[in-house]
C-alpha cells in the first residue's frame, strides 16, 4: 500500500485511502486541495480545546465542526468522498456512517468512500468514545447534517440548471430531476463541474425521513469485513514504511519505579542494534529487525528504584475506602432522605464491590511513527487521532500543527488500552534514530502500560413502606482514579507520559460535596433508574422515589485507571440492580413488576419488558422455589438501564447454571433488549449488543488486576483470565425496539452495563445467595453460599 511523501507533510496531505479515493472520483490531488470539481465544505480547528472542555472530553470543536464543513466532497463522476472524526473500533461504525452519507445523498452505499479519523484532512471530533458517535453524527449536526447540506444545495443548482422550481425536483442515484419527468435530470457531478461549494452546515436542512429510507435501517454488511478474512485488510500492526526499524520499551520493574541507570554496554554488539533510547525514566531499543529488539530489551541490564509499594488486595476495599483526600461529588439531594429512611417499615444495606480490570486486548497494541526534525507522523490504534496528535507534539518538542496521526484500526479496545502509550514509545524512539520505527508491545508490557477499569465500593440503603414501596434511595461510593485519556494537553495521564516528565494531574480535593445545581447529569449512571433526579424542582430520572442521595469520593489510585467499555456506568448500574433485586426479594416480588412499579420512563420500561418476554420470563419472585441446596441448579434474573440517563436503553434476562459443590457459574442464555432511537443497521446493533453482553459476561464472571506488595502480577492469559476461542458461552438473543421519530442515542455500552447484574441476579435466583462482588469467582460464589441463610 502506498505511503505519503514526507517532502508533502507541510501540504495538507492524504491518506494512501484517500488518494485512492480521489482518483476514483476523478480529480488530482491538486484539484482537491484548490476545490476544483467537488462540493467541499470547509472547517476549522480554531478553538478546539474551547469547545472541548464544554463537550466534556468526548466531542471535539463542534462550534468549528458546525461552522464549515469538509465532511463532504463529490467529484465529476459523482463518488462521494466523506470525512469523519469518529473511527471504527470493531462496532460497525464505518459502515453506519457510510450508510448515512448515502441515505442522505440518495446514492448508493458502493458511490461512497469514508476517509476516518486522520488529523491532516478529516474533522476533529474529540475521541470515539462513550457511545457518542451515533448521537453525534447521526442527529442534526455534523456528519449526517452536513450530507443533507450537500444535497439541498445541489437541488437549488438542479433547479438553476433545469429552469424548475426546486419543489418540484426530487433526487435519486446520484441525480437531480424533475419529479413528473425522471427523464429531465442532471447528475451531482455536472452540477459541481469545476466549481466549488463553500458553505456552513444548515441545521435546517430536511434530513430524510425514516419512511423514505432505502438505505439506513437495513442491514448492509461490514464494508471492512471482506478485506480482513482475504487478509488484505491494513491494521496498524501490517502498515511498513521504506527503511522502518524496531523498537522496544523496558518498563519499571514495580509501580512507582524510576530509573537508577542503564548499561548500554549489556546490549552493545547484538545482532542488529541500533541504540538505547534514554529520556528520564522511559528505556527502549531499537534494532533492525523486531526479534532482535525483543532480545536487546530483555538483556539490556538497567537498574530502579524499589517503589512505592501497593497496598494489599485483600483489604483494598477497605484501603479505597479510607483514602484521604477525597473529591466529592453530589448528584441528587432532596435532603429528606435520613428522615424518610427512619419512617420506613423496613431498610435494607448492602455493600458492593467491583475490581480493578484491564481491556486485555487479545492482540497487544502497535504503532508506527516516522519522526523527522520538524514533523512527525504517527500511524495509531487510538481512538482520538486529533488529541493525540496534540500530546505526541508535547512529548516530542514539536507544535501540534507539525504532527499527524492517521488512523489504524489496531486491536479491540473501547477504552485506554495500549493504543496510546504504544503510540508515545514509537514517537521517541523514531524522534531518537530519525527513522521511521514500529513498535508492537508484549503481552507483559501491554499489561501494565494501560489504565485498567474503575475499583468501586459502593454502599446502598433502601427503605420501603408497609405496602412494599420504596420510599427512598441513599447512594455512596468510593472509586480509585488516576490519569484517564491524555486527552489534548495531559500526556501524563498514561504511564508512558509520566515516564517522560510530564505530571500525572493529582485528585482536586472538593469535600464537601456541594450541592447539586442545574440539571440532573447521570453520566455516570450513579443516580438509580428508578429515582426522580429533583434538582431545583426539575426532575430528570427514570424512576419514581423522590427521596434521593447520590453521593460520590473520587480517591487517588495507585494504578492508573481510565475508561474501560462503559466505566462508572457498569460498577454503578451492577450496584443498583443488584440492590433493586434484594429489594424485590425481600417484599417477594417478581422483579419485572418491581422494577416496572419504581419506573416512570415509557422507553426503560418497554425494553425491560421487551428482553423479559422475548426471554419467555417466569413471573414470581427470587429465589426459585424448589431448587435443592446441593448439586447443580439453574436461575434467572434481569437488569436495565437508561445509559447516561437518556443515551439508549438497555436490558438484560440471563439464564445461568450453578454448580453448588464447586461455586462454578456457566451463563446459559442471555437475552438484550435495546432502544438507541432509529434503527441504522439492525445487524450492526444485534452484533454491538452481542459482543457487549460477552464481553460483559466475561468480566462478570473472571477478569480481575492481581497484584503483590510492588507489581501488578497479572501479565499474561494465565494469570489475567478471559475467554478464548472454544469457551463455552451462552447463547444470546436479541430483541431491537425501533423508534424512528426519536433522536439517535448510543448502543455500544448499553448491554455490557446491565449483564453482570442480571447475571448476579441469576445467581441468587438459582441458589439464594448473593454475590456482591465482581467477578463472581468460584471461590466467592462458595463463600456467598456457606453465608447464606
Amino acid at each position: 500500500m502506498r505511503h505519503p511523501d514526507p517532502d508533502d507533510f507541510n501540504q495538507p496531505p492524504l491518506t494512501p485511502d484517500a488518494s485512492e479515493a480521489l482518483d476514483l472520483a476523478g480529480f488530482s490531488r491538486r484539484d482537491f486541495l484548490k476545490g476544483t470539481g467537488a462540493l467541499i465544505v470547509t472547517f476549522s480547528l480554531a478553538d478546539a480545546k474551547g469547545a472541548l472542555a464544554q463537550r466534556g472530553g468526548r466531542g471535539g470543536s463542534q462550534t468549528a465542526n458546525a461552522q464549515v464543513d469538509s465532511w463532504i466532497a463529490i467529484g465529476s463522476d459523482g463518488r462521494v468522498t466523506a470525512y469523519t472524526g469518529k473511527c471504527e473500533l470493531g462496532q460497525g461504525l464505518y459502515t453506519a456512517q457510510t450508510q448515512l452519507v448515502a441515505e442522505e445523498l440518495v446514492v448508493p452505499v458502493s458511490r461512497v468512500t469514508l476517509v476516518q479519523c486522520d488529523t491532516s484532512i478529516t474533522p476533529d471530533q474529540g475521541t470515539t468514545a462513550g457511545s457518542q458517535s451515533h448521537p453525534e453524527n447521526f442527529n442534526r449536526r455534523n456528519l449526517g447534517q452536513a450530507a443533507a447540506t450537500a444535497r439541498e444545495a445541489l437541488v437549488r443548482l438542479g433547479a438553476e440548471r433545469l429552469g424548475v422550481l426546486a419543489e418540484r425536483l426530487a433526487v435519486s442515484d446520484g441525480r437531480v430531476h424533475v419529479a413528473s419527468e425522471p427523464a429531465r435530470r442532471v447528475s451531482y457531478g455536472e452540477l459541481i463541474g469545476s466549481g466549488k461549494f463553500m458553505m456552513p452546515v444548515d441545521g435546517g436542512a430536511r434530513r430524510r425521513p425514516a419512511r423514505d429510507w432505502t438505505v439506513m435501517g437495513t442491514s448492509v454488511p461490514r464494508l471492512d469485513i471482506p478485506a480482513m478474512v482475504t487478509g488484505t485488510f491494513e491494521f496498524v500492526h501490517n502498515v511498513r514504511l521504506p527503511g522502518m526499524v524496531h523498537g522496544r520499551v523496558v518498563r519499571p520493574p514495580a509501580v512507582g519505579a524510576t530509573l537508577v541507570g542503564v548499561d548500554e554496554a549489556s546490549v552493545r554488539g547484538m545482532p542488529g542494534v541500533i541504540t538505547v533510547v534514554v529520556k528520564k525514566d522511559f528505556v527502549g531499543v531499537v534494532a533492525e529487525k523486531e526479534w532482535q529488539a525483543v532480545q536487546a530489551a530483555r538483556a539490556l541490564k538497567a537498574s530502579w528504584t524499589a517503589g512505592t509499594g501497593l497496598p494489599a488486595q485483600a483489604t483494598y476495599d477497605d484501603y479505597v475506602r479510607r483514602q484521604k483526600p477525597t473529591r466529592d461529588v453530589r448528584l441528587v439531594d432532596s435532603g429528606d432522605v435520613n428522615t424518610v429512611l427512619a419512617a420506613s417499615a423496613s431498610v435494607l444495606k448492602a455493600t458492593y464491590l467491583h475490581a480493578h480490570q484491564m481491556h486485555g486486548s487479545h492482540g497487544t497494541s502497535c504503532a508506527v511513527a516516522d519522526v523527522q526534525t520538524d514533523r512527525a507522523t504517527i500511524w495509531s490504534a487510538t481512538q482520538a487521532s486529533h488529541p493525540l496528535k496534540n500530546t505526541v507534539a508535547a512529548i516530542l518538542g514539536l507544535k501540534p500543527e507539525q504532527v499527524r496521526v492517521i488512523f489504524k484500526t489496531g486491536s479491540g479496545c473501547y477504552g485506554i488500552n495500549g493504543a496510546d502509550a504504544v503510540s508515545f514509545d514509537a514517537a521517541l524512539l523514531s524522534q531518537a534514530v530519525g527513522k521511521p520505527v514500529r513498535v508492537q508491545l508484549s503481552r507483559r508490557d501491554e499489561a501494565i502500560s494501560e489504565n485498567y477499569g474503575f475499583a468501586y465500593v459502593i454502599d446502598q440503603r433502601i427503605g420501603l413502606d408497609a405496602s412494599g414501596r420504596i420510599t427512598a434511595w441513599d447512594y455512596e461510593a468510593w472509586y480509585a482514579t488516576r490519569g484517564g485519556r491524555p486527552g489534548y494537553d495531559s500526556p501524563g495521564n498514561i504511564l508512558v507520559g509520566a515516564l517522560v516528565g510530564f505530571e500525572t494531574p493529582a485528585l482536586r480535593p472538593l469535600s464537601p460535596a456541594p450541592p447539586p445545581t442545574g440539571a440532573l447529569n447521570n453520566n455516570s449512571n450513579a443516580v438509580p433508574s428508578y429515582v426522580a433526579g429533583c434538582i431545583g424542582g426539575t426532575c430528570g430520572g427514570a424512576g419514581v422515589v423522590r427521596s434521593e442521595r447520590v453521593l460520590a469520593h473520587a480517591v487517588a489510585s495507585p494504578f492508573y485507571t481510565g475508561p474501560l467499555r462503559s466505566p462508572w456506568r457498569l460498577q454503578n448500574t451492577y450496584a443498583h440492580e443488584s440492590f433493586m433485586d434484594e429489594a424485590a426479594a425481600h417484599v417477594k416480588a417478581d422483579p419485572v413488576a418491581f422494577r416496572l412499579q419504581h419506573l416512570s420512563d415509557p422507553r426503560l420500561k418497554d425494553v425491560l419488558t421487551a428482553a423479559a418476554q422475548k426471554a419467555g420470563w417466569d413471573a414470581r419472585p427470587s429465589p426459585k422455589p424448589g431448587n435443592a441446596a446441593t448439586g447443580v441448579v439453574r436461575g434467572r434474573g434481569i437488569a436495565c438501564v437508561a445509559y447516561e440517563g437518556h443515551n439508549g436503553y438497555g436490558s438484560v434476562a440471563a439464564e445461568v447454571e450453578v454448580n453448588q459443590s464447586t461455586g462454578a457459574v456457566r451463563v446459559l442464555r442471555l437475552v438484550v433488549g435495546a432502544d438507541c432511537g432509529p434503527i441504522s443497521n439492525p445487524d450492526g446493533i444485534r452484533n454491538q449488543m452481542e459482543g457487549g453482553a460477552l464481553q460483559g459476561a466475561c468480566r462478570a464472571l473472571m477478569e480481575q488486576v492481581t497484584w503483590d506488595h510492588e507489581k501488578v502480577t497479572s501479565i499474561d492469559w494465565r494469570t489475567y483470565r478471559t475467554w478464548t476461542l472454544g469457551s463455552d458461552v451462552p447463547a444470546i438473543e436479541t430483541v431491537l425496539i425501533n423508534r424512528p421519530d426519536e433522536p439517535a442515542t448510543g448502543a455500544g455500552e448499553t448491554s455490557i452495563t446491565v449483564v453482570a447484574a442480571a447475571i448476579g441476579n441469576a445467581i441468587f435466583d438459582a441458589t439464594g445467595a448473593r454475590v456482591r462482588e465482581l467477578p463472581f469467582t468460584p471461590a466467592r460464589v462458595k463463600a456467598a453460599l456457606q453465608a447464606r441463610r
